[in-house]
């Protein structure tokens, strides 16, 4: 079999939109034209490249949505603790889904929730966390520094090294059409990009048009309307007004230090010590500790300098452990000091 047959089989056997399988039928008939010329080759290349792309994407396929506010209220209060009137939110947010499947027999329009707060107040691990209680698959796209918008576009697949944007390549990963995407930081932009990057943000928001996005590359709408776009910020002076019309902002509170002791202790440590390859009883901190560990170097409004600090006690008992120094550690008011930083 030649390549361009293989090619034609591997079109054949996606379930492409009746249309792109026409386009790609139309651009194989060029290049049979074209086989005893010189650029075959490169077209053969750029083509196969294509259309790898636009058959690994999920046309069709979509994950089922998991509609119990039960499980939805287990799995949030699994992943976070406090936080009450954001779950409540995240909850009311999801009753209306359930409500939209059982009377209108699909899901309509979802706002758009804009999670915004300080760093380590639990922004993406909260829309992470909507992702699992949706059964959803989870995409999540950095926006820091990000300044170039051919990053979410693509480019054009008539220049050499062309590629997808990041959103078609994470579709193509999560190998469903209604994820839960996550445009994390849109705050954060690099200021030369900051228009370009604010005007594809409107047309991905605005269920008006994200029903037929297109990436230069794929050049071929794609729809979005089913997936649950979720944003996340530090502050929303730098977001547009057009895109903050979009969006439904929810305020993420600081972390009190008793908070963040619960968390540190019930949350973040039993997750440390699996990763530092600790068991259960190999490491043991005393309650009149936490409030030093909570508070090594002073106040932080998340929790992302507790997960470091706690990690790295874990780190080093897992040290004193391989040296056969000890079997077991307690961590007391005596010795806390020896497993904290001190810079």
């Amino acid at each position: 079999m030649d390549q361009l047959a293989a090619l034609k089989k591997k079109v054949a056997q996606a379930k492409l939109p009746p249309e792109l399988t026409e386009k790609v039928e139309e651009e194989i008939g060029r290049l049979e034209l074209a086989r005893d010329s010189g650029w075959f080759w490169q077209g053969m290349q750029q083509l196969w490249h294509w259309v790898d792309w636009i058959t690994a994407l999920p046309w069709q396929q979509r994950t089922k949505d998991i509609l119990d506010l039960n499980y939805a209220r287990e799995s949030l209060n699994k992943h976070h603790y406090g936080l009450n009137q954001i779950k409540e939110r995240i909850l009311e947010y999801i009753a209306t889904l359930i409500l939209q499947e059982r009377r209108q027999g699909a899901l309509g329009y979802a706002p758009v929730l804009c999670f915004v707060g300080l760093v380590g107040t639990g922004k993406t691990t909260m829309a992470k966390s909507i992702a699992i209680a949706l059964g959803r698959k989870f995409i999540r796209i950095p926006f820091g520094g990000l300044g170039d918008v051919l990053y979410l576009r693509g480019q054009s697949r008539l220049h050499p090294e062309a590629e997808p944007g990041q959103l078609i390549k994470k579709l193509a990963q999560a190998g469903s059409h209604n994820p839960v995407i996550l445009l994390d930081e849109v705050d954060r932009v690099a200021d030369e990009a900051l228009n370009t990057i604010m005007g594809v943000l409107v047309e991905l928001l605005d269920p008006e048009q994200n029903s037929r996005f297109v990436d230069h590359f794929i050049d071929y709408p794609f729809n979005l309307s089913e997936a649950i776009f979720i944003a996340t910020a530090n502050n929303t002076r730098r977001i547009a007004t057009a895109v903050l019309d979009r969006l439904e902002v929810i305020q993420m509170p600081s972390y009190s230090d008793e908070e963040k002791i619960i968390i540190g202790r019930d949350y973040i440590l039993p997750k440390a010590m699996t990763k530092a390859g600790l068991k259960p009883g190999e490491l043991i901190i005393d309650e009149s500790c936490w409030p030093k560990i909570v508070r090594p170097l002073g106040y932080d409004a998340g929790v992302r300098t507790l997960k470091r600090t706690i990690e790295g006690v874990c780190r080093k008992v897992a040290k004193l452990i391989v040296e056969g120094k000890t079997t077991q550690v307690q961590i007391k008011p005596e010795n806390v000091k020896q497993f904290l930083p001190q810079w």
